[in-house]
């Protein structure tokens, strides 16, 4: 079945495309008015491509009583993290999330 576009009801063919890192990608372009759209699942695989993309392996570590990861340089640096700051630790479902503070 065919997809029509919404706006002026043209036919929609489907491209693929890659992300400036190379992340493969396929959308819906009109033919008429070149209204260009992602559907959920294809916008739902995009973000799992770069989910893996912008992962780091790291290992834990025993700090005296605690555990430890050490943070990649590439992360401190594009996250402006530095020695003594503070941060948030929120636990979640299968992982956690390590938020900074504002400077």
């Amino acid at each position: 079945m065919a997809k029509v576009c919404w706006e002026c009801k043209g036919k929609m063919k489907e491209y693929v495309a890659k992300t400036p890192e190379g992340v493969e990608y396929r959308y819906w372009k009109c033919s008429k008015c070149s209204e260009e759209v992602l559907d959920i699942k294809q916008l739902h695989a995009v973000a799992e491509k770069y989910r893996a993309l912008k992962a780091y392996s790291v290992t834990i570590s025993k700090w005296g009583s605690a555990l430890a990861i050490r943070i990649p340089r590439e992360v401190t640096q594009v996250q402006r993290i530095k020695e003594g700051k503070k941060a948030l630790l929120i636990p979640e479902k299968t992982g956690f999330k390590v938020i900074p503070e504002k400077a």
